[in-house]
């Protein structure tokens, strides 16, 4: 089933449908590159010209308000300032760092990885993978949405992790997209590829900070990110990804993780969503052939005005598909939560085993969500079901911790704490869970 609408043949003679969108064009289609990138780029741009911002008008950004991003005037100068090194420890030698967009040589570190896995920038890559590299690049399904194309226009480098078939990489892979300063536009682009019978773990962050003594100057400042991964998990494969978004508080963030999937192939993905002043993943699954395991995992943690979106796509077009999805939000203050979760099962899917679940937690009586799970069903056979909860603490329980000797201030933590730590569990790398739980336990 597609779920796509084929565009019709785009005129470079027809004028620009979006003057904003056109001037953000306009900056980073700056620089030029030779040869098969530049002609992906060049598509790219030709689209997001017919294009337009979505609006509220739009359904699928009825929620999400994107006039506050028009009033803010960017820009993609380069600027690459002091930076304290950070890593996860576990992946503290398989490490990529990129600062506004450019690769950072001095505080990444690629060590000790088994033969036939390449941990690279594009720039860089070993003799022999340009061309590999060219036949996945921005050729995931949904290319022609307006962020994945402005992203694609102005693709310059990016992430690149590569590996090879039955091959098995025993520690975490770390990619950190830090944006610094005053105004930035950012284009982080990664590109994951776990080839036949191949097992991966991918940890994702997008983040502002500089070191703890730069953390409260840098959370303020107005930025913009606007990144896409593209992972393609081939026959037999596993990739287990954690995505971290903890942008500044003044930031906007459009985020795009689209996932192929072939037959047999597992991919799990647990999504976490913390920072910025208006953030949305979209998170978009596509499976190839049959009896593919997906496993997605999210949390919103949002307070303040902050928004935050998340909207999924969960393509079933092969029979025996399994897919599992919870995401919860937890809202506090006068934030605003979205979530749109949509499961594909056309007629050939038969078999599909699909269940979908949105929990949402508000904290104030001015903090508000908007759920809206969905199933599109036309095969005869198949084992599905969704549902949302929008749920506030409870007096009672809090009454109760009180009676036991603690504190209401306590009780509500834990019981946030217990909210968040179904899907902080689930994360596979026990220092990001630990920091996360502290997170929680702050908020």
């Amino acid at each position: 089933m597609s779920i796509e609408v084929s565009p019709s043949p785009i005129s470079n003679t027809l004028v620009d449908k979006d003057a904003y969108l056109s001037g953000l064009l306009d900056k980073v289609v700056a620089s030029k590159s030779e040869g098969w990138l530049q002609d992906v780029r060049q598509r790219a741009a030709d689209w997001v010209r017919q294009s337009r911002l979505p609006t509220t008008r739009d359904e699928e950004w009825r929620f999400a308000d994107l006039s506050p991003l028009r009033e803010v005037q960017f820009n993609v100068e380069t600027f690459l300032p002091n930076i304290t090194p950070f890593s996860l420890p576990e992946a503290n030698k398989n490490c990529l760092v990129f600062v506004n967009g450019v690769y950072a040589p001095e505080l990444s570190a690629v060590s000790g990885l088994p033969d036939g896995v390449v941990v690279s920038n594009l720039a860089n890559l070993p003799g022999g993978y340009d061309e590999r590299v060219r036949q996945y690049l921005a050729q995931a399904s949904g290319d022609r949405e307006v962020f994945t194309a402005l992203n694609t226009a102005g693709m310059t480098d990016a992430a690149v992790v590569w590996v090879g078939k039955n091959v098995v990489v025993e520690t975490p892979i770390s990619l950190v997209f830090v944006a610094v300063g005053e105004g930035r536009i950012c284009l982080p682009r990664c590109l994951v590829v776990a080839e036949c019978g191949s097992q991966v773990t991918l940890v994702e962050e997008y983040t502002n900070r500089r070191g703890a003594e730069n953390a409260e100057e840098e959370g303020e400042r107005v930025y913009f990110t606007n990144a896409v991964t593209e992972i393609w998990v081939e026959e037999n494969a596993e990739v287990s990804h954690t995505r971290v978004e903890c942008d500044g508080a003044e930031a906007f963030h459009v985020g795009k993780t689209a996932v192929m999937q072939a037959r047999y192939s597992r991919y799990s993905c647990n999504a976490v969503s913390l920072g910025g002043r208006f953030s949305r993943h979209n998170l978009e699954i596509f499976q190839t052939g049959e009896q593919t395991e997906t496993i997605l995992n999210g949390l919103t943690m949002i307070k303040g005005k902050q928004l935050a979106d998340t909207h999924s796509v969960i393509a079933l077009n092969y029979p025996h598909g399994v897919s599992r999805q919870l995401h919860k939000c937890i809202v506090g203050d006068r934030a605003h939560g979205v979530f749109n979760g949509k499961v594909f099962v056309p007629k050939p899917a038969q078999l599909t085993d699909a269940a979908q679940l949105n929990r949402n937690l508000l904290l104030s009586s001015k903090a508000r969500v908007d759920t809206k799970p969905q199933l599109e069903i036309t095969a005869d056979n198949v084992k599905c079901a969704h549902g949302a909860t929008v749920s506030q603490l409870e007096d009672d329980e809090i009454f109760y911790m009180q009676s036991r000797g603690i504190d209401a201030n306590d009780a509500r933590n834990l019981l946030i704490n217990a909210f968040a730590a179904e899907i902080i569990n689930q994360i596979p790398i026990p220092s990001l869970r630990e920091t996360l739980t502290e997170t929680v336990s702050r908020f």
